[in-house]
């Protein structure tokens, strides 16, 4: 059996931020319309490519470019799995669907490096395959659909947070975590998805560690004009003051982000905590799991698993 390693994607320079934006808004998976499939790739294009220049301003501040894209490729060689695939990386498209497609193994588990399942992430990389594969490889693809609770995990981020309080000197009793996933609109929750039920499963198991602290959980990144799930981090970053209990320190914790990128390291470091702090708070932003050795050790562990499934239990259909 083989392995694949699949991921968002992100762009590895600045000249890539626009085709990454086009890619991202034009996947009927993640904006969902009325519009023919034509009419929604041309007027998300022209979305994407409006909204490129502050979004390649906002790159420019963490380096001018998404560290996403290496860790995924960091981490693959440390497992040891030769095939990869970043869904809103256009110009990495051609060349990882041909080492797909070239495969010999019988059986390729495809390992999205996303905790909790949604039709949004992993279901788009489904039907991404479905349109672009042949049947014979598809039909060698077999997938691990979530791991929100797979204890592999589930330790890896308890221990993620208890290194980073012990690295910052927090007492448990004295802080907040404040777990932080990616928002998709509430209508998503509505029509069957199970991302919300799987990141609030992810947030209890991972509190069970942490019993002297208090722990909330919000939805970040929200884009257009549609209800999204809530609590919203922006907006319960400005209402801190009513549910810290008295705890000074917040940390922000990734709790849907393996690997640190755009969202956490410039919208949580510049969005979220200055606001916080604004109110005599210390604010702290946790690390994601990126490429700690625990991290590596925890998906060779949930690359055992035997509950696999096809790609047609992923894909959404309208």
């Amino acid at each position: 059996m083989e392995c694949l390693l699949v991921n968002f994607g992100g762009p590895r320079d600045l000249n890539e931020v626009a085709p990454f934006l086009v890619s991202l808004l034009q996947d009927q998976d993640v904006i969902r319309t009325k519009l023919p499939p034509f009419a929604h790739r041309l007027l998300f294009g022209w979305i994407a490519r409006r909204r490129a220049l502050k979004v390649r301003r906002d790159y420019a501040l963490i380096g001018g470019k998404s560290p996403i894209y290496f860790d995924t490729e960091e981490l693959a060689k440390k497992l040891n799995i030769s095939l990869t695939f970043h869904r809103y990386l256009p110009s990495t498209h051609a060349e990882s669907l041909e080492k797909i497609e070239r495969s010999k193994a019988s059986t390729i588990c495809v390992l999205p490096l996303f905790p909790q399942f949604c039709y949004a992430t992993t279901g788009s990389i489904a039907r991404f395959f479905s349109e672009n594969l042949s049947p014979k490889t598809l039909n060698k693809l077999r997938w691990i659909k979530s791991y929100a609770a797979h204890p592999a995990f589930i330790r890896s981020y308890q221990k993620r947070i208890a290194d980073y309080l012990q690295s910052q000197n927090l007492k448990e009793e004295e802080s907040l975590l404040f777990f932080s996933a990616h928002g998709v609109p509430k209508i998503f929750i509505e029509e069957g998805d199970i991302y919300q039920s799987e990141c609030e499963l992810s947030f209890k198991e991972v509190m069970k560690a942490f019993p002297k602290t208090k722990g909330l959980l919000a939805y970040q990144s929200k884009f257009g004009r549609g209800e999204w799930l809530r609590p919203y981090t922006n907006e319960l970053c400005e209402e801190i003051l009513s549910v810290h209990e008295g705890r000074k320190n917040i940390v922000f914790i990734p709790i849907s982000f393996t690997s640190d990128h755009i969202e956490t390291l410039f919208e949580i470091e510049e969005q979220y905590l200055p606001p916080v702090r604004a109110k005599n708070l210390n604010a702290f932003r946790c690390p994601s799991l990126n490429l700690e050795p625990y991290w590596i050790e925890a998906l060779s562990e949930i690359l055992q698993e035997t509950n696999l499934c096809s790609a047609k239990m992923l894909i959404r259909f309208a």
